[in-house]
């Protein structure tokens, strides 16, 4: 239940459904399975998997939602191999040469013939909406998997007025200078994990673990230009994370006062530990975020929120 990364999104004005208008978004367009010619399938499932049938929790005005893709696996190597006979044999029998947009429109083909033999996974992406704060956090790495949410979810609403969150100074920046001085504002403690990047064109990298990074080795880096490009910090005893330098949020992790706190709240119900962590992952977010962003430089907020 614990998110374990985020990618941050500010509504650019209020949020424009509501609780009941979204949870009728999310049932018309349940995940399902591939047909026999789909390369891929996208929709909503239960957050909490198998312990709830809702599609939308809610929890003290926090609403968390979860897509699943699935998508058929046809490695890269069996459609060349495949196409790459074809073209043989096109070519011996008709002695010709086979070219390019006759090669692409056999592979289509080919791809088109072993689909339905190919094997299936799935993948379930979870993301938190704080309508009274403005904000969507979803729990992924992957740009392109938070776009695919948004993008259905958008695609059910009919608006979704999101923009990735901003900061008025840069979070390479300010990394820097913390490293530099060994002082992260208050809240935030930096840790021993960080990777440094060359600014210049070769753009070099150093990823450093376990390491004093006020040692004489980092501050060396840092004086000949290199700036820190991915920092590790905890803050207030209850999140560690690493921050990078475009305000992801890689490596989030809960820790155990408040996981104890969410076993203590759930009582032995699956389905009720799940909502205590969800109610306490979502207050803690709500308190860690303006903190974050402050210590930033402040949000840098679109006019109109």
């Amino acid at each position: 239940m614990w998110f374990r990364n985020l990618l941050l999104y500010r509504f650019s004005q209020d949020v424009p459904f509501t609780e009941a208008e979204l949870l009728a978004a999310l049932q018309e367009r349940p995940a399902r399975p591939c047909g026999s010619q789909e390369t891929f399938t996208l929709g909503w499932t239960t957050p909490f998997g198998k312990h709830s049938e809702n599609l939308l929790q809610v929890a003290e005005g926090y609403w968390l939602l979860a897509m699943r893709k699935e998508e058929r696996i046809l490695p890269g190597s069996v459609v060349k191999e495949a196409l790459a006979e074809k073209v043989e044999e096109i070519e011996a029998r008709d002695a010709r040469k086979v070219y390019k947009k006759e090669r692409d429109t056999l592979k289509d083909e080919i791809v088109m013939s072993l689909l339905p033999r190919a094997f299936t996974r799935s993948q379930t992406t979870l993301a938190l909406i704080a309508p009274r704060e403005g904000w969507i956090a979803v729990d992924t790495s992957s740009a392109k998997r938070a776009e695919d949410l948004l993008s259905l979810l958008r695609e059910g609403t009919g608006s979704l007025p999101v923009r990735p969150m901003n900061v008025k100074i840069a979070p390479a920046a300010c990394m820097t200078d913390w490293v530099r001085t060994g002082t992260a504002p208050e809240g935030l403690i930096i840790s021993d994990e960080c990777e440094l990047r060359d600014t210049g064109e070769d753009g070099g990298v150093i990823r450093c673990k376990r390491q004093d990074l006020s040692s004489d080795e980092i501050q060396q880096h840092l004086e000949v230009g290199k700036q820190v490009s991915q920092l590790a910090l905890h803050w207030q005893d209850k999140l560690s994370f690493t921050l990078d330098d475009k305000l992801g949020i890689k490596r989030l992790r809960f820790e155990e006062l408040l996981r104890d706190e969410a076993d203590d709240q759930g009582g032995d119900d699956m389905a009720g530990q799940l909502d205590a962590s969800f109610i306490i992952m979502s207050r803690t977010l709500s308190e860690w975020l303006p903190a974050l962003t402050t210590a930033l430089g402040g949000e840098d907020i679109p006019q109109g929120v």
